[in-house]
């Protein structure tokens, strides 16, 4: 008995059908019941979830051991190895964003984003990589580094990245990538000046295609780019201690202890019309763009991030490896930071 119970189990889980030679075969109430039914023009629908005898004939019982004592046998593992191609030979990028270890909540706003794919139309890699430092009093700031990254996403995904899939970035009259991100950061200034009139923000927002990155900034946010060469700080700090090493009447190193290193002359939220810095660089096989706020460039040296950037396993390594080395140097500022690595 326990024998039949559990091959009438086997035939179920292998789709199985009993032996037609014993026992005839009837017509289901049901089945008849829709023999009834005339749909003109229509195609029956096919229901693998029932059997009917319009099937073929069975299968023989694969040659499965039952144990005498009705007990059965573990399955095998499955071998399952997931593919790095992927993370090998295309962009990939980390990020990571900290309170810090003075502050009680984080104003900083990250927002990453990627796409990749492979078919027969070509299509480059695109992604875009925001890094915004709110700045006001209770919550003011975290809601305008959150409004701002929100806003300049969209903008340059309506302008940008939509266009990218429907094939009409080649249209002569859309707006150049710059100009783009530079109405992006625009639009976030009036929503910000709009949503959140006692905040403010900064923001360094890329867009990259490719290996160009086209870089949309205000305030002291920094880019730079990682290589083999060394480290280059492509954005320019909107600060009043930029100000004054641009006028020599201060030193880079005066300027990281200088009363007034906070003090910004351009940011979101100020005034409604904004200057906006836009760069475009190309990216080198295997060199990395990295954003960050002054939660990180104001404690660990341009040399350090460097070194700690090319060493780390993967980018999202670094990023937090770098925060962290910020938190033990005391971490007086919410420190944020997005990297990106071309492949090799």
């Amino acid at each position: 008995m326990e024998r039949l119970i559990i091959m009438d189990i086997l035939r179920k889980i292998f789709g199985l059908q009993p032996n037609t030679s014993t026992q005839p075969v009837s017509s289901s109430p049901t089945t008849e019941a829709a023999d009834d039914v005339s749909l003109e023009g229509a195609t029956a629908p096919l229901d693998k979830t029932k059997n009917t005898e319009r099937q073929s004939a069975p299968s023989p019982i694969p040659n499965i051991h039952i144990p005498d004592d009705g007990s059965t046998q573990k399955l095998p593992d499955l071998d399952l190895k997931l593919s790095s191609a992927t993370t090998e030979k295309g962009i990939i990028y980390g990020h990571y964003t900290d309170v810090g270890q003075i502050r009680s909540n984080n104003q900083d706003a990250v927002l990453s984003f990627l796409s990749s794919s492979s078919s027969s139309e070509e299509q480059p890699e695109f992604g875009i990589f925001i890094i915004a430092d709110g700045m006001g009093g209770h919550h003011d700031g975290e809601k305008a580094s959150a409004v701002t990254t929100r806003v300049v996403a969209h903008h340059i995904s309506q302008e940008v990245f939509l266009p990218m899939l429907s094939k009409e970035d080649s249209d002569a009259n859309r707006p150049t990538i710059s100009e783009v991100m530079r109405e992006a950061v625009q639009q976030a200034n009036r929503k910000v000046t709009e949503l959140v009139p006692d905040g403010g923000t900064t923001v360094t927002a890329s867009a990259i295609i490719g290996d160009l990155a086209y870089i949309g900034h205000v305030g002291d946010s920094r880019a730079y780019i990682i290589d083999k060469d060394g480290i280059e700080q492509i954005t320019r700090d909107h600060s009043l201690v930029q100000r004054l090493i641009e006028l020599e009447q201060l030193t880079p190193e005066d300027a990281l202890e200088h009363p007034n290193r906070n003090v910004l002359y351009r940011a979101i939220g100020q005034n409604e019309n904004i200057d906006v810095d836009a760069v475009t660089r190309r990216l080198m096989p295997g060199s990395r763009l990295l954003i960050c706020t002054d939660g990180l460039w104001n404690l660990v040296p341009e040399d350090e991030i460097r070194s700690t950037t090319q060493s780390s396993p993967t980018p999202q390594a670094a990023c937090e490896t770098l925060v962290k080395l910020a938190n033990e140097r005391g971490g007086p500022d919410n420190i944020s930071v997005v990297i990106v690595k071309i492949p090799e």
